[in-house]
């Protein structure tokens, strides 16, 4: 069985690559060619955390797995990642194992890439200023994700720690060579953004309609099961897109509250989330329908952009003859 850890998956995922296997697998997905259901969780009340299982097979690509992730919200601020993972790769033919590869940094890039994938489809073509809500690692992915699909020429960064905002700012500026500027307010960081990517752990919403200029894209990643980041008049408002209705609609740990907490207060009804990613791909369903409008994707994450990331990586690793050999016997 091949392993391979944190550094080495970074070293071989590469993210417009990431992004195109992802717009397969969502097709695929919406199909029904592909398999991922709803995630499974045990909670560690004491940490405010959980362990979800998430199975995925992506016969197109050839790969079958399952993420074993766990979020600790209160592992923020320390070295230790909120988000950390592993996943194991079995043999789609015969079932077996045949490779351990740190999830982590997968979970950060795939998720970045579903978003990605979404302005792609839903944002303006010449968007060009990027809001970031958020200062942990899926800002840093977002950021680089968002520059591949959109000629972004400017960044602003906010976050709940204005010194974090800031370095993170440094940090991003240096990296993408554009400018990047870290706001002191949600509001702030909104004003004028054509694309916003939420990416925070946050109770109370930190995307408000009146914050929002028309036409923006709004990408939401953010998962607590106490709150949501996105207000009652964006979700009634916007042209909402998801991964999987499925998966969105479904309980903790599986959906949003984003969707469901509207839902509940009879805000919105399902047939108010427009379509799936896939849907978009395949044409079944129209995208944007004009400049003004305001565009939505709420992420929950879907084991078939997990499967998508692994099966890039595994063949690489096996091209370059990256990682170690073991045997389980």
């Amino acid at each position: 069985m091949l392993v391979l850890g944190r550094s080495q998956v970074e070293a071989l995922l590469e993210m417009d690559a990431l992004i195109d296997a992802l717009a397969s697998a969502m097709t695929d997905l919406s199909a029904g060619r592909a398999s991922a259901p709803d995630r499974v969780a045990v909670t560690v009340p004491e940490r405010d955390g959980f362990l979800a299982a998430m199975p995925g097979h992506v016969p197109s690509a050839g790969v079958l797995m399952s993420k074993l992730v766990s979020v600790f919200p209160h592992n923020g601020g320390t070295p230790v990642p909120t988000h950390q993972a592993l996943i194991v790769a079995f043999d789609p033919h015969t079932g077996e194992p045949t490779a351990l590869l740190d999830g982590t940094a997968i979970t950060a890039a795939r998720t970045a890439a579903g978003s990605a994938l979404s302005a792609r489809l839903l944002a303006r073509e010449d968007a060009s200023v990027l809001a970031v809500l958020g200062t942990g690692a899926q800002a840093r992915s977002h950021a680089e994700a968002m520059c591949r699909v959109r000629a972004i020429r400017q960044i602003r960064v906010a976050g709940r720690d204005r010194t974090k905002a800031a370095a993170l700012a440094d940090e991003l500026s240096a990296a993408l060579r554009i400018p990047v500027e870290a706001a002191a307010t949600w509001a702030e960081a909104l004003d004028g953004a054509d694309i916003a990517a939420a990416t925070t752990h946050s109770v109370e919403p930190v995307i408000r309609r009146s914050w929002l200029t028309p036409g923006v894209h709004v990408t939401s990643v953010g998962f607590n099961p106490d709150g949501r980041e996105i207000d009652d008049a964006t979700i009634a408002e916007a042209l909402v897109c998801v991964e999987s209705r499925q998966a969105a609609l479904a309980p903790f740990p599986a959906g949003s509250n984003d969707l469901l907490r509207p839902l509940r207060d009879g805000i919105i009804t399902e047939e108010h989330v427009h379509a799936e990613l896939g849907e978009l791909l395949a044409g079944n369903k129209p995208g944007r329908s004009s400049d003004q409008q305001i565009t939505l994707y709420k992420s929950v994450g879907v084991a078939v952009q997990d499967a998508a990331a692994a099966a890039l990586v595994v063949a690489a690793a096996r091209e370059r003859s990256v990682g170690a050999e073991i045997g389980l016997e």
